[in-house]
């Protein structure tokens, strides 16, 4: 059970920078000795410098002795960036390590842990593992998918629809649910969406809650043109990193041809808002792992449909792909996530 409380501290601290430290995870850290925590730390913007290791400079001396509790295996591999937290944690002489997961990186899988234990340190492993799989799930469908964690979301009113007749959409929610929106937002790396809501509605598809502005995520406009080649070219395959990301991200949205694309973007969490078309092509290519729905308390009747058509032919393979994962009330709207069970 204390397993639990403090990798829960740890899972908290991780959630800070969620979005924000792509090609890395976002990991977090708490030291605690005789019941106490003496060291905090998360993985910093950019990725670097570690959780583990800015939770050990955080402890300091007091971390001799302690237990690491970390939402991800210590990495094993050195690099120009930074040195092996699996080294920094047997050099402060830690006397335990729980981790939630595995890293699947294979500079790093198991080898850490093994480092660890030839060193005489107790490892465990497991604690709040699925709770850890959804705090990572941008880094770890990256490592599993080759792609980033896709979340839809859809705001519709009680009956589906996302706009009147005549395309009026606002507002459909209130300003809870759209505080909430834009608090996604500012966990994505990326925010997409069709070629037609990009022209009609000149969507500005940044975080407009305090402090949060400069998570303003990069925008991406899915357009099946020919002509909608990535503007960016060999900057979005990797080359350039996180510069390459604030410049697009400030600029020009960048247009990609089909959902596939998401690939080669330098994202982790891509944030998908519509249109109906644009849904609809997600969810045909099955790219959707999650889904954020906020319904208001109205009903529109002939309006625009929130999803277009999906190519579903038979009701008996919907059963059982979607989970209700949370549920809120946000005001006078009801907020539900789902995630894709695969």
């Amino acid at each position: 059970m204390d397993d639990d409380r403090w990798m829960g501290a740890a899972l908290a601290l991780a959630e800070r920078t969620r979005g924000r430290t792509a090609p890395n995870p976002n990991v977090g850290c708490v030291i605690v000795r005789a019941g106490r925590v003496v060291g905090r730390g998360w993985t910093q913007v950019g990725g670097r410098p570690h959780a583990e290791a800015m939770a050990l400079h955080d402890a300091g001396e007091d971390a001799r002795g302690a237990t690491a509790y970390t939402t991800l295996e210590p990495c094993a591999h050195r690099s120009s960036r930074g040195p092996a937290c699996a080294d920094l944690l047997i050099a402060a002489g830690v006397a335990r390590v729980v981790m939630a997961l595995g890293d699947p990186d294979p500079r790093t899988d198991r080898i850490g842990t093994a480092r660890l234990r030839d060193a005489g340190i107790v490892v465990v492993a497991g604690a709040r593992a699925a709770d850890a799989t959804r705090s990572m799930a941008g880094f770890l469908t990256r490592q599993r998918l080759g792609r980033p964690v896709v979340t839809l979301k859809l705001a519709t009113s009680l009956d589906g629809c996302i706009a009147l007749a005549n395309g009026t959409s606002r507002w459909i929610t209130g300003p809870e649910a759209r505080a909430h929106a834009h608090l996604e937002r500012s966990r994505h790396e990326a925010i997409l969406v069709g070629r037609g809501t990009w022209q009609v509605d000149a969507p500005r598809l940044d975080v407009r809650l305090a402090g949060l502005a400069e998570r303003s995520p990069m925008r991406i406009v899915l357009s099946a043109q020919s002509q909608a080649s990535t503007r960016r070219g060999s900057s979005l395959s990797g080359g350039e990193g996180e510069r390459a990301w604030e410049d697009v991200g400030k600029g020009d949205p960048v247009w990609i041809a089909t959902p596939d694309s998401i690939a080669t973007l330098p994202a982790d969490h891509l944030l998908v808002e519509g249109g109906a078309a644009t849904a609809a092509a997600f969810l045909r290519a099955d790219l959707v792992d999650r889904l954020l729905l906020y319904r208001a308390p109205l009903l529109i009747g002939a309006g625009t449909a929130s999803i277009g058509d999906i190519g579903l032919a038979d009701l008996g393979t919907a059963h059982g792909r979607w989970h209700l994962h949370d549920a809120r009330q946000l005001g006078t709207d009801r907020l539900e996530v789902y995630e894709r069970g695969r």
